[in-house]
Parts: C-alpha cells; structure tokens; sequence
C-alpha cells in the first residue's frame, strides 16, 4: 500500500501534522481512537470521508515512520 496519495503534510493545516488528504483527519488523531478502541465502522460512521483505502493508508504511514525507531522500554507509572 502506498500512502502518499492519502497522507499529506501542510505547515498551514493542523499545526503541519500529517492528516488524511482532503480532511482535517490527523494521522494520530485516527490512530488514538484505533486505540481507544473504535471500530471501523464507527470511524466510517463519525467521518464518511474517511475511506477504508485512507485508512489503510493511515496504516503503511504510521508503521513506515515506526520501522526504523528503537522503542524505549517504559514502566507504568513511570515519568
């Protein structure tokens, strides 16, 4: 999957933070609620404009950013 023709980055939207093209949908504002445990289909339902091919992109952008980050080891409740 290719997620340049569905995530863009401009300075002048949402503080330049990559969001869905088109939308104000920020890449990590989709991601939390993944993580907050919202469906696809309440995505779709919250914001039509949000295909499921946009939201695959969503996908490839966030694990081509994660591929090559060390990820530090962190304790709960730790600062």
């Amino acid at each position: 999957m290719t997620w340049t023709k569905h995530i863009h980055a401009d300075p002048t939207l949402v503080g330049g933070k990559p969001i869905v093209r088109g939308t104000r949908l920020a890449v990590d504002f989709i991601l939390g609620l993944l993580a907050e445990g919202w469906s696809r289909e309440q995505l779709r339902a919250n914001y039509p404009q949000l295909s499921d091919e946009a939201l695959r992109a969503v996908f490839a952008y966030a694990a081509e950013v994660l591929h090559d980050q060390t990820l530090l080891s962190v304790r709960p409740g730790a600062a």
